[in-house]
């Protein structure tokens, strides 16, 4: 049976909710109430133990799918998987901190989201297209309270692969995880000084791909996507060059 601690307590933001959610059925996999075969609860009773929408729910059990510990089955529930002891899944030996490793991740990402975009277009359901909208709105009011942005730039390039409506689009974001979104690994003075403007610039992109989808425009799509993961490397790009400026001259 899940147990929850989420109580009566004062509204929260729904990311924040995501993350109570995966600690709790993380916790519970980890201390063994659900052993590895086990079926979790059904969405349904998971909303009802949360005291969270399904919206929520969903979100959380992507994460832990994510990180490899339950795997949904089509008709039969979410089931728990052996944790894995041997070598690492793809993509988590990139090299967060090390800048030419995030221009790798941002390349292969523009060859995947780019036809993301354009798919998302031509069939995104009016559920599908309020979701990338709610993610962009979220992302934006988070930045402007200079709050931290990850998962919702996460949850909005994560809902433009559902509107593709091949799922594949979603495991390779989930594969991926939280990777994709370089930002919170920037660390020095000089990144976090100029933090303000690259996210408003990112706000900005990320609502022109929303818009291009809800125009069914899947040429445009592409095009706002391209632009965005095309800039996000020149400006890696950028901050790189000036780094190597900065060792070169205090050698």
């Amino acid at each position: 049976m899940v147990q929850s601690s989420a109580g009566k307590a004062a509204p929260r933001a729904r990311r924040n909710l995501v993350a109570e959610v995966v600690l709790q059925l993380r916790e519970q996999i980890e201390n063994g109430s659900f052993s590895v075969g086990d079926r979790l609860p059904s969405e349904a009773q998971l909303t009802d133990a949360f005291s969270v929408s399904r919206t929520v729910v969903r979100e959380a059990i992507a994460t832990l799918r994510a990180d490899g510990l339950v795997e949904p089955r089509q008709g039969a529930g979410v089931f728990v998987l052996e944790p894995e002891t041997t070598g690492l899944r793809p993509f988590q030996i990139i090299d967060a901190d090390k800048i030419s490793s995030i221009i790798e991740v941002l390349e292969l990402r523009a060859a995947v989201e780019m036809e993301a975009a354009g798919l998302a277009a031509a069939r995104r359901s009016p559920a599908q297209e309020e979701e990338i909208y709610e993610a962009e709105a979220e992302f934006r009011a988070l930045a402007e309270q200079h709050q931290p942005t990850t998962d919702a730039d996460f949850r909005f390039h994560r809902a433009i692969a559902q509107a593709t409506n091949n799922p594949r689009f979603v495991e390779f974001l989930d594969v991926m995880g939280k990777t994709v979104i370089p930002r919170s690994n920037l660390q020095s003075d000089t990144q976090q000084r100029s933090s303000d403007r690259y996210i408003a610039l990112i706000s900005a992109e990320h609502r022109a791909i929303a818009d291009a989808i809800a125009h069914g425009d899947a040429d445009a799509a592409r095009d706002a996507m391209r632009d965005h993961l095309k800039g996000s490397q020149q400006r890696y790009r950028s901050i790189l060059r000036d780094s190597s400026k900065i060792d070169h001259t205090s050698n």
